[in-house]
C-alpha cells in the first residue's frame, strides 16, 4: 500500500511526507521536480534555514522514498501511478505564489499551465490507472474565496433567485492568477467526483507560518523557510524582518484580516485525513484556518514576542501595492477542519517557534534583506 505526496520537497509537503512515514506502516512516496528551489533562487533569495538535498532527506525513514518527476507532464504522471498504485494522493505541488504569478504574462501563464496541468493529470491518471477509489487530497487555498462581505462557509452555499434555491459551490473570487488556478482545481476535482466517483478532500489552506514539526526537529531535517516578497508568507516574512532589524512593513492601514494557520497544525490535519481515509465518493471541503488575523495585530504580536528575544521591532506602514479592502473583517467557518487537529497552536506560540529558529540564522537573512519588498516599494 502506498501514499503519494506531491510537492514533497516543499514547505508543507516535506514535513507532511515525513510525518506520514513515521505514522504509517506502508510506503510513502514523495514526488517533486525541485522547482521551488529554482524559483526562489531566480527571485534572488534563499531559504532562511538551509535545507538538505532530497537524497539525504528521504533516507530519514526506511518506508520513505523520493521520485523526481514533473507532474505537468502527462506521461510522467501515467508512469508514476502505474508503478506505485497509491490508495491516497496528497497533492501539495504547485507554483504557490500570488505575487510571482502577478509579475507578468509569462509567469501568469506558467502558473496556470503548471498548476492546472498537474491537477488534471493526476485526476485523469487515477481514473485511467483504475484507481478511481483512491482518496485525492489537495491543498488549495482560502484565497479562492476572495474577500466577501459575509461569513465564508466550509464548503458550498445556498443560492436563492426568484423564490427558488439550490446548493452551489462557493463562487471563485480569487484575486490573483495563482488563486484562480486553485479555483480551477476545485472545479476539476468536483467534476472527477461527479463523473467517476473519485473521493476528494479539498483542503483550502490559509496563510501558513512556522518552521518546525516534531519530526523535522527529531531528524534535524528542517523544511525550507522562505522570507522574500514573492515566496515568503506575510507571517514568515515579518518574523524574518524582525530578526534582521528591518521594520515590519504593514500595507496600508493593516486592519484587513487574513486567514492564518500554523505549520504544525497544517501537517497534522493532512496526516489525519490520510489516516481516516475515505471510501465514499464526493467532495469534502475543509477550511484549513485557525483564525483570521488583522495584519496590524500580527505585526504587534511579533513585536511583543520579539521582546523575549531582545529584538527591538519597529512597525511602519507603507503604501499598499495590492487592490484590497484594508478594513475587511474576514469571517470563515472551520468546524470540519478543527475536528482534524483538536487544540490548535496559538499565533503567539507559532511566532515564538519561528523566532527561535530564525535567530540562529540571522546572518543569512540579513544578507538578503533587500528581498523583503518588491522594487516598487524600495524607491
Amino acid at each position: 500500500m502506498t501514499v503519494l505526496v506531491t510537492g514533497a520537497d516543499g514547505y508543507v509537503g516535506w514535513p507532511t511526507a515525513l510525518r506520514l512515514a513515521r505514522r504509517l506502516d506502508e510506503r510513502v512516496v514523495g514526488v517533486d521536480n525541485l522547482a521551488r528551489r529554482d524559483w526562489v533562487e531566480d527571485a534572488g533569495s534563499v531559504s532562511a534555514v538551509p535545507v538538505h538535498d532530497p537524497e539525504r532527506r528521504f533516507d530519514a525513514e526506511p518506508n520513505l522514498s523520493f521520485v523526481y518527476a514533473n507532474l505537468a507532464d502527462r506521461d510522467e504522471v501515467t508512469r508514476l501511478l502505474d508503478v506505485h498504485e497509491p490508495h491516497t494522493v496528497v497533492h501539495a505541488a504547485a507554483q504557490p505564489s500570488a505575487p510571482y504569478s502577478q509579475i507578468n504574462g509569462e509567469r501568469a501563464l506558467y502558473t496556470q499551465r503548471n498548476n492546472v496541468s498537474m491537477n488534471v493529470n493526476l485526476l485523469h491518471g487515477l481514473k485511467e490507472a483504475g484507481l478511481e477509489d483512491a482518496h485525492f487530497i489537495e491543498t488549495t487555498t482560502t484565497g479562492v474565496y476572495g474577500a466577501p462581505q459575509f461569513p465564508i462557509p466550509e464548503g458550498g452555499s445556498t443560492m436563492e433567485n426568484q423564490g427558488e434555491s439550490d446548493d452551489v459551490p462557493f463562487p471563485a473570487m480569487g484575486g490573483s492568477w495563482y488563486h484562480v488556478t486553485k479555483s480551477f482545481d476545485n472545479a476539476n476535482a468536483r467534476l472527477a467526483a461527479k463523473q467517476w466517483g473519485q473521493p476528494v478532500s479539498d483542503v483550502r489552506t490559509a496563510i501558513v507560518y512556522g518552521t518546525e514539526t516534531e519530526e523535522t526537529e527529531e531528524t534535524e531535517l528542517p523544511t525550507r523557510f522562505d522570507f522574500d516578497y514573492y515566496f515568503g508568507t506575510v507571517v514568515n516574512r515579518f518574523c524574518a524582518q524582525a530578526v534582521a532589524g528591518y521594520p515590519l512593513t504593514v500595507y496600508g492601514k493593516g486592519e484587513q484580516r487574513k486567514p492564518m494557520v500554523g505549520l504544525r497544525d497544517t501537517v497534522e490535519s493532512l496526516a489525519t485525513l490520510v489516516e481516516r481515509g475515505r471510501d465514499d465518493a464526493g467532495v469534502e471541503v475543509y477550511n484549513q484556518v485557525t483564525r483570521p488575523v488583522a495584519i496590524v495585530e500580527l505585526a504587534e504580536t511579533i513585536q511583543e514576542v520579539g521582546e523575549e528575544f531582545d529584538l527591538d521591532v519597529e512597525i511602519t506602514h507603507v503604501e499598499n501595492p495590492r487592490e484590497e479592502d484594508e478594513e475587511h473583517k474576514m469571517e470563515m467557518e472551520n468546524e470540519k477542519y478543527e475536528d482534524l487537529v483538536g487544540e490548535p497552536q496559538s499565533l503567539e506560540a507559532g511566532i515564538r517557534d519561528v523566532l527561535t529558529t530564525l535567530t540562529r540564522h540571522s546572518d543569512r537573512i540579513t544578507a538578503h534583506e533587500d528581498r523583503f519588498l518588491p522594487e516598487v516599494l524600495l524607491d
